[in-house]
């Protein structure tokens, strides 16, 4: 059976993104190549207790623009409302707007943007 290992995502500044990543997601570097075969500077995270990975990938010739509305990860947390109050005390903005009413029975999400702006979803998941 065939296996999703990891994603590959360009990064503007690889260690702003790691430390975002790390900081606010709870992910952790797992394995960093300062030259790989192509002449790109990865790493590897891992968000703890999943096997999928994200690689994040600089090189200084490629100039990053991230087209709005491209993709998304989407991140499951245990108590949706606890993790964004945490994260917007940290300074990070949730979005859209009123995101906690619009989903009062149903499944809650949200939104963040990384320091590239590639969006992330958050989704309350029970663990």
């Amino acid at each position: 059976m065939a296996q999703l290992l990891h994603t590959r995502v360009r990064v503007s500044d690889l260690d702003r993104s790691i430390r975002f990543y790390e900081d606010f997601l709870g992910f952790r570097v797992i394995s960093r190549t300062d030259r790989s075969p192509s002449g790109n500077h990865i790493v590897h995270l891992e968000l703890p207790g999943n096997e999928h990975t994200i690689e994040f990938t600089w090189s200084e010739d490629y100039e990053l623009n991230v087209p709005e509305d491209l993709m998304h990860f989407a991140i499951g947390v245990p108590d949706l409302i606890a993790f964004c109050d945490d994260l917007e005390r940290r300074g990070i903005e949730i979005w859209p707007d009123g995101w906690r009413e619009k989903f009062p029975l149903g499944r809650k999400m949200a939104f963040i943007d990384d320091p590239d702006g590639y969006e992330i979803e958050l989704l309350e998941r029970a663990e």
